[in-house]
């Protein structure tokens, strides 16, 4: 198996694994499995579907990429990126359509893996992540006014505009015991951390509140009162019932879960490099992740990614190789198995209290002021990536993002390559006809010099082939000095094709000078330096003016 290829905890057993290493991966995994019992639940209630099919997975996920994954650290499980997807996808097509959604994703980050795509996936532009995640963010925050406040709506809308329409009305219903509640919460969790970073405020909150609601009997939403008793067992794997309808019309949400958590596992594995100044196998990070998103709907769980926060955790607290993310996994189901029953009675408006600190951490509000001060396009793009994730869909929002990404990039790419006319300049300026190596240059009659910078690629082309319009009279030979040509693509190989051949009948012969190695391959493998003629293309300007002048004199 390719090294790329490999699970790093095959390379962690290669080396050896000592019992200190184990007392110290357990200790971090346990602490890192408290630490996602209460986002598991929040996550799974926040993206629509039952509390414990968060558990589910977190525990699968947990497993599954810490045994293939390829980050020493990483700790996989159910993350608030997902909640906006998740959510609109169990509404239009039930759990179901999720399961069938989350597998295609699977196998997308599969093949992802396999290509080795995992470095492609680094150029997402930052504007774009900090525009979704900031709009998923303001999404998890609206979306939880409803229980942190206690508010009287039965059927909340799904869309974030819908919402506050709901809100603007439902106000007057606000509950008081409720907000006391997510305010103590809230309390507990921003306050805690100055106490002790060992045990997560948000499971403190969880402990406290859940007890002081029923020592005094107080009347609020509990995930009992609306989700019933959360089950104390792993379901038996289920395979979903898939037609072609289904796969067709759910492709696009797929690809939208793959993306994300493609992105989100390769996020959270470059921070734990920069943590732990190790280096992760981003290919086979992505095969681990999809093994997870095949596995997780088997057994009732949601999509899955690597958790920033919860990788962190394990990192901080001793955390060195991939037993520790399998640690946190069977400590979550130690928990399930025999506290479960418990997880009924938590209040609703805590839950409520996690997922809005949660989406404040997401916010990126700094990140967004920043880009504000960045350059209009990627301005742009970012403002258009949130506003879509806002107003209208993730996936859509994604979409339209790498579109408009992509591009600005051909656009900033055709503004840095020129293509200019420099004979005169030659001919004028005294010091350039002696080249560094004191040699005299002389430029004969009849001999245009053209100079490319950057890319002749299809967003380029135009400008290239009307700067060389520009020339009043044809002339004996023309030479395009190529040593700041970087690259050329299909469109700039037919274009020099279609000049060669037109210069070649207004008996213009083409000189190509100091071309570099990959314009150089893609011309020798197009045909087209048989076109113009292997003489014709020279190592130096040097060369190609001597060409020149042997032709001109015939």
């Amino acid at each position: 198996m390719h090294r790329l290829l490999l699970p790093k905890i095959v390379t962690v057993l290669r080396d050896g694994y000592t019992r200190k290493a184990f007392a110290s991966d357990a200790i971090a995994g346990v602490i890192v499995g408290v630490v996602a019992l209460p986002l598991a639940i929040a996550f799974a209630i926040a993206s629509g579907v039952k509390p414990e099919q968060g558990l589910y997975t977190a525990i699968v996920a947990g497993i599954v990429v810490a045994v293939l994954g390829g980050s020493r650290v990483q700790v996989a499980g159910p993350t608030g990126a997902f909640i906006v997807i998740i959510y609109g996808v169990v509404r239009q097509y039930g759990y179901d359509g999720l399961a069938i959604a989350t597998l295609m994703a699977g196998v997308l980050l599969v093949i992802m893996g396999i290509a080795r795509l995992g470095t492609l996936l680094k150029f997402v532009p930052y504007p774009l992540i900090v525009g979704f995640t900031s709009g998923i963010a303001l999404i998890i925050f609206t979306s939880q006014l409803r229980d942190f406040l206690g508010l009287d709506i039965a059927s909340p809308e799904a869309d974030f505009v819908g919402k506050w329409m709901q809100y603007s009305t439902a106000f007057a219903t606000a509950d008081l015991t409720s907000l006391l509640i997510g305010l103590s919460s809230l309390l507990i969790i921003v306050v805690w951390p100055r106490v002790t970073h060992r045990v997560p405020g948000s499971l403190v909150a969880i402990l406290l509140v859940t007890a002081a609601v029923e020592i005094f009997q107080l009347k609020v939403a509990t995930i009992g009162s609306l989700y019933g008793a959360v089950p104390m067992s792993l379901p038996m794997p289920h395979i979903p019932h898939v037609t072609w309808q289904q796969l067709t019309g759910l492709f696009s949400p797929a690809l939208t879960i793959a993306i994300l958590a493609a992105i989100e596992s390769l996020l959270s594995a470059v921070v734990a490099d920069g943590m732990l100044r190790t280096r992760h196998r981003s290919n086979m990070e992505l095969i681990a992740q999809g093994a997870a998103n095949l596995l997780s709907p088997l057994f009732g769980g949601i999509p899955a990614t690597g958790a920033i926060a919860r990788t962190a955790t394990n990192i901080k607290n001793g955390g060195r190789t991939p037993i520790a993310a399998i640690v946190h996994s069977v400590t979550l189901l130690v928990i399930m198995l025999f506290f479960g029953r418990w997880a009924s009675l938590i209040p609703m408006p805590t839950l409520a209290a996690i997922l809005i600190v949660v989406s404040y951490n997401m916010s990126e509000w700094r990140s967004f002021g920043k880009l504000l001060k960045s350059p209009r396009s990627d301005v742009a793009v970012m403002l258009v990536t949130f506003i879509l994730t806002v107003a209208i869909d993730l996936t859509v929002a994604i979409q339209v993002g790498i579109i408009l990404s992509s591009l600005l990039f051909i656009k900033r790419m055709a503004e840095v390559s020129q293509v200019n006319a420099i004979t005169r300049d030659l001919r004028e300026d005294e010091r350039a006809s002696t080249d560094l190596l004191g040699a005299q240059r002389s430029i004969p009659d009849g001999v245009e010099i053209f100079e490319v910078f950057g890319t002749l690629f299809f967003g380029a082309v135009e400008r290239f082939t009307e700067s060389i319009r520009q020339v009043e009279r044809m002339p004996r030979v023309l030479i395009l000095e190529t040593s700041n040509l970087l690259a050329i693509d299909a469109t700039g190989l037919h274009t020099l094709e279609v000049l060669a051949e037109q210069f070649a009948q207004g008996g213009t012969a083409l000189i190509i000078s100091g071309i570099h190695k990959q314009p150089l391959f893609a011309i020798e493998q197009s045909g087209l330096m048989k076109t113009i003629g292997e003489d014709n293309f020279c190592g130096s300007l040097d060369e190609a003016l001597e060409r020149a002048a042997a032709i001109a004199s015939k």
